[in-house]
């Protein structure tokens, strides 16, 4: 089967490759502004370049045209704190993704708990595994309703349970991801012997 995107509405574009790309990191963003905490998950994001270190998310817009408040508190504030997904924060991370108000917080409204880690940051989903601490480089103009924005990450944090090596910087994180339109977990990791 050969398919020509030119030809298809988005909805199937966004199926199409959803299903293709697997699996897809969540980041669940946290921002703030004017006092009001925002958490939403987004599934279109990856890593972008380690030189500098950088993460691209692609955000859309609301129905009515207007920008998501994590689009909007990016761009505005020029911090982000994004979160990585396991097993235990399933629950809270879907919840999050729900329209709420402007001038509501998926914090209060979904009892997600936060702690500040660095004062000129927002503040980050208690419990995680891990969470990048970003700023603000650039929006991509593609055209269309879907924003990719480019963040440098500036600060990591990885829970102490995870490092399994310090000095190497050694790490196992068990991040949930999207497969298609489903949640799932990696398995255990291949024996095959990398490339060079």
């Amino acid at each position: 089967m050969l398919i020509d995107y030119e030809n298809l509405e988005s909805p199937s574009i966004y199926k199409l490759i959803s299903q293709t790309v697997i699996p897809r990191p969540i980041a669940w963003i946290v921002t703030e502004h004017a006092g009001i905490v925002n958490i939403a998950p987004f599934s279109y994001f990856t890593p972008l370049s380690s030189t500098p270190p950088a993460v691209v998310v692609s955000i859309g817009h609301k129905a009515d045209g207007e920008p998501k408040d994590t689009l909007h508190n990016i761009t505005t504030t020029k911090k982000a704190v994004i979160c990585f997904v396991d097993e235990k924060s399933l629950e809270k991370m879907h919840f999050s993704s729900k329209p709420l108000p402007k001038k509501s917080s998926e914090a209060k409204e979904f009892d997600i708990k936060t702690k500040k880690i660095y004062d000129d940051f927002p503040p980050m989903i208690q419990g995680v595994q891990s969470a990048f601490f970003c700023e603000f480089n650039q929006t991509i103009d593609l055209g269309g309703p879907t924003i990719p924005v480019v963040l440098n990450i500036k600060h990591q944090f990885v829970d102490d349970v995870s490092v399994k090596d310090e000095q190497r910087l050694t790490i196992d994180i068990n991040n949930i991801a999207r497969v298609g339109r489903s949640y799932a977990k990696l398995g255990e990791s291949l024996d095959t012997p990398i490339i060079p």
